[in-house]
């Protein structure tokens, strides 16, 4: 009888705890519940034809704005386009494509953008990936660097004139929680592979760390900027995975993220708050996590970081020209 007994308690067990684990993901997940109107406003979103880009541009077409969704894949992003119309008839929705991972195609983007629209309030930098291994761009940076931060580093400072032009305007930067594992950050090792989450982990960093900056360099424009982490989400960020190793961590994760990850609705939230809350410019340069301000963390406060991190990033990008 024991036999039978152990195996149904421990299964039991376990159905407890994932049960308890989800309902404390719904009651501490925060929603972005304030009313602002973005009618008359223009908006962008990268990586937004899925996701918690596609919820962010759904939310922002609820609200009446100008819409233009950046995505790579012409097929899905028009898809997204047509999916957010249907669901606000909001007509106000529009494709643009960018490639995150070529300077080139940021370079065409922004320069589109600025000849096209005659403002920019919200820039939401949303586009990222995780596991490539030590693929290379065409530009010869590491794949997920490129994607995840200097392609993000570019791109804004291209936008910077529309949205001074705008203000008051934010920018909201895509970081994560394992942007705290790059304990060890420096700016020669943004060039260098030591593994997935080390290249990934220092990208979210680095992130967190221009947005200090440029909040900064950004004092008396009216623009103001955010980084933030939005949970666990269900998302296909390993899509890109490759090999044994990649589909390994890809169908482990997926059996992990229908358990106990948010939706990517429910991830969407903290840069929907970051976007569109009232009274918080004068946190620019913050770190947001469940739609409240958090503290940095340790390596993001080093004095000096962030501004040797911006002169590196110049020189990568050329910013100059």
């Amino acid at each position: 009888m024991y036999f039978y007994i152990f195996p149904i308690c421990v299964v039991a067990v376990a159905l407890i705890v994932i049960g308890c684990v989800k309902i404390y993901i719904k009651l501490t997940t925060k929603w972005a519940r304030s009313p602002t109107c973005l009618l008359g406003k223009t908006v962008i979103v990268t990586g937004s034809n899925i996701g918690i880009g596609f919820y962010t541009a759904l939310d922002f077409a609820k609200r009446g704005a100008r819409v233009i969704l950046a995505c790579r894949d012409y097929k899905k992003g028009e898809a997204a386009r047509e999916e957010i119309i249907k669901k606000t008839d909001n007509p106000n929705v529009f494709l643009k494509i960018v490639d995150m991972s070529s300077f080139e195609s940021v370079r065409a983007f922004a320069q589109e953008i600025n000849k096209t629209e005659d403002r920019l309030d919200v820039l939401v930098n949303n586009a990222g990936m995780a596991i490539v291994d030590d693929e290379k761009t065409k530009d010869g940076l590491l794949m997920a660097m490129q994607v995840n931060y200097f392609s993000l580093f570019l791109l804004t400072n291209l936008l910077l004139d529309l949205l001074k032009k705008s203000q008051p305007s934010r920018i909201i930067n895509t970081s994560s929680i394992l942007a705290q594992v790059g304990t060890s950050f420096s700016v020669d090792k943004l060039h260098k592979y030591n593994g997935n989450l080390d290249v990934y982990a220092h990208s979210k960093l680095a992130i967190i760390l221009f947005t200090k900056e440029l909040a900064k360099r950004l004092e008396g424009s009216g623009v103001t900027v955010y980084s933030l982490h939005p949970g666990a989400v269900k998302t296909d960020i390993f899509r890109n995975a490759k090999g044994l190793i990649g589909s390994f961590m890809t169908s482990l994760f997926k059996r992990w993220m229908n358990l106990f990850f948010k939706t990517p609705e429910e991830g969407a939230q903290t840069t929907i708050y970051c976007a569109v809350e009232k009274n918080i410019e004068k946190f620019s340069g913050h770190y947001f996590v469940e739609c409240r301000r958090v503290n940095d963390y340790k390596r993001a406060t080093v004095p000096g970081l962030g501004e040797q991190l911006w002169r590196d990033s110049e020189e990568v990008v050329n910013l100059t020209n």
